[in-house]
């Protein structure tokens, strides 16, 4: 199935939750909505589901207009964050509901329930109902069900937000293998761009009600579009600053200079923008990361082989990310290295400069 949106939008009491938008989802395919919390992800799925009517635009299923249809009519999944299921049926019952909906044959239904109960680690658990359940469980029972049946579409907002650690990786390798070879279309929806980044699939980055980019995952990551794109897309946040080129040089307010790229080198004079993400930003000149950046240490943090440290660069915060055990001194003035062959440039409207 395909699904498209055109120039689908929700505005609420005169505020703005979804900015008219065009997006394109294939069959077969797995795409991700990233965005930090509030950015319109839930609202954008549940008007795909059917759950909320948009208030502008049109939502096509295999190019017939679905944006009336009642959601009971669509052959459609969603998993939330927080979970729901039936308290008074056991987890293997709970699984098996829209199975029996759909009219399925006993035999089919005892197969696919186990199927999917052995994906999700709950076969010990399907004589139980959801009150006996941990937390955790509970989702796994609730996404389960979800995934259970051959929904066109399946709409997963958050869903492992609530699991242990081990459990989200593990799942975090399956979910695509699991739909590989399903025509639906998956809309899977995360605040991490990590997460992002391990299931694959196709980006879509959300900022304030607007899809900013759209594309494969790794496209999308590696050349953000504009300025909010690469912030969307980056965790720790991505280091940006205004920089001034002076013909063969750049400066960083006048705490960091280098030779004017390549990518600036036919520009006229002026202020850009740049981007740079923590992992190019070092406590030692190591590699590339050769341009000194001096900044006042805010804060380090340790976390096992890891060091993060957040200073300030002009009226910017900043953060460097390295491997290995490095500690500054609270207000002490430091300096980092910047590796400025990975930076990414933006001209006066955010958008990137491309050679």
């Amino acid at each position: 199935m395909t699904l498209e949106l055109k120039q689908i939008a929700k505005t609420v009491d005169g505020s703005v939750h979804i900015h008219p938008t065009d997006l394109t989802l294939e069959p077969g395919s797995f795409n991700i909505l990233l965005g930090t919390t509030l950015a319109g992800k839930t609202t954008l799925m549940q008007l795909m589901a059917g759950l909320d009517r948009p208030t502008g635009g049109s939502l096509h299923f295999n190019g017939k207009d679905v944006t009336g249809m009642r959601v009971q009519d669509r052959n459609v999944s969603m998993v939330y964050q927080q979970f729901i299921n039936y308290p008074n049926f056991t987890v293997f019952e709970n699984i098996a509901s829209p199975l029996r909906v759909a009219r399925r044959n006993e035999r089919e239904i005892k197969e696919r329930v186990g199927r999917m109960a052995e994906l999700l680690k709950l076969t010990p658990m399907l004589d139980r109902r959801p009150s006996e359940l941990s937390g955790g469980q509970q989702q796994r029972c609730a996404m389960a069900r979800a995934l259970v049946k051959s929904s066109d579409l399946v709409l997963l907002d958050e869903p492992l937000a609530n699991l242990d650690f081990k459990l989200r990786e593990e799942l975090r390798d399956e979910l695509p293998k699991l739909f590989a070879d399903r025509d639906c279309v998956v809309v899977y929806a995360t605040t991490e761009p990590t997460e992002a980044l391990l299931l694959g699939g196709k980006t879509a980055t959300m900022h304030e009600g607007s899809v900013t980019q759209f594309g494969p995952t790794g496209e999308v990551y590696r050349r953000p579009k504009d300025e909010i794109s690469a912030k969307v897309f980056s965790e720790p946040p991505i280091n940006t600053a205004t920089i001034r080129k002076s013909g063969g040089t750049v400066d960083l307010g006048g705490v960091a200079q280098w030779d004017t790229p390549a990518v600036l080198a036919n520009r006229p004079d002026g202020d850009y923008r740049i981007g740079l993400r923590p992992h190019h930003v070092l406590p030692q000149a190591k590699g590339g990361a050769t341009v000194r950046v001096q900044g006042k240490v805010l804060v380090t943090e340790l976390s096992g082989s890891e060091s993060t440290v957040h200073f300030t660069v002009g009226d910017e915060t900043w953060v460097s990310l390295a491997h290995g055990i490095h500690s500054f001194d609270v207000g002490s003035t430091a300096e980092l290295y910047a590796d400025v062959s990975h930076a990414f440039y933006f001209g006066p409207d955010g958008g990137l400069i491309a050679e």
